[in-house]
């Protein structure tokens, strides 16, 4: 069976943070192929958030080296707007017989109960639920779909266990996973290029000459 990793988001731009927990879940856990889901264009657009078509572009550029990647465009050409659970049951049709996996940050995770839905999604995939810097797996112990012993999740918090297996209230499986923490972040690249300073060796080459040539994220006169 073909193992599908599902790693939705804004990609503001995309960066090696991103590119490298994707590699490091993809091997870890032995996924055919991790697919990068770029949203679309909220109707409450963020003055910050780049037109959904560069980011799509951006992230196509980043992953076209690594035969084990692929860029989904099915919430790009959405034109209204898209919903995770929407997205899933999508790509069960485009994939039919695959498992899929959707990766989300310990963060995202614990704000499901507030997204579209958030029932049916957690019983149409299975969950990968990555680490990320200033939060706790212990924090999960709150999610209302995930039963699991505190002392499990503080051996993650304390790097005692690397990863753990075990089934969501959905029967779904989820695993949850310490990835090495990249000092990177969108919000910095967008900040540094708004201060004209060089984001080199934070992303792809392709992806900082695109931004660099559509004067992405500068401030506007």
């Amino acid at each position: 069976m073909m193992k599908l990793g599902i790693f939705g988001g804004t990609f503001n731009p995309v960066h090696y943070g991103h590119l490298t927990a994707a590699v490091e879940v993809r091997e870890k856990l032995g996924l055919n192929k991790i697919i990068f889901v770029p949203s679309g264009n909220p109707p409450l657009k963020d003055t910050e958030l780049a037109d959904a078509k560069h980011r799509y572009k951006m992230v196509k550029l980043a992953v076209s080296k690594n035969r084990f990647f692929a860029v989904s465009d099915i919430e790009y050409k959405k034109k209204d707007k898209s919903y995770s659970v929407d997205t899933i049951e999508k790509l069960r049709c485009i994939y039919p017989g695959a498992r899929l996996y959707f990766i989300a940050g310990i963060d995202a995770f614990i704000d499901i109960p507030n997204w579209w839905q958030p029932e049916r999604l957690v019983s149409l995939a299975d969950f990968i639920i990555v680490s990320r810097p200033a939060f706790k797996f212990a924090g999960l112990a709150s999610s209302p779909y995930l039963k699991i012993n505190k002392s499990i999740l503080k051996k993650l918090d304390s790097a005692k266990l690397g990863q753990y297996k075990t089934k969501l209230k959905s029967g779904r499986e989820v695993i949850m996973m310490r990835i090495t923490p990249i000092e990177v972040s969108a919000t910095g690249i967008r900040k540094m290029v708004k201060r004209g300073k060089s984001i080199k060796n934070l992303l792809p080459e392709e992806v900082e000459s695109y931004i660099i040539t559509h004067k992405i994220y500068k401030v506007k006169s």
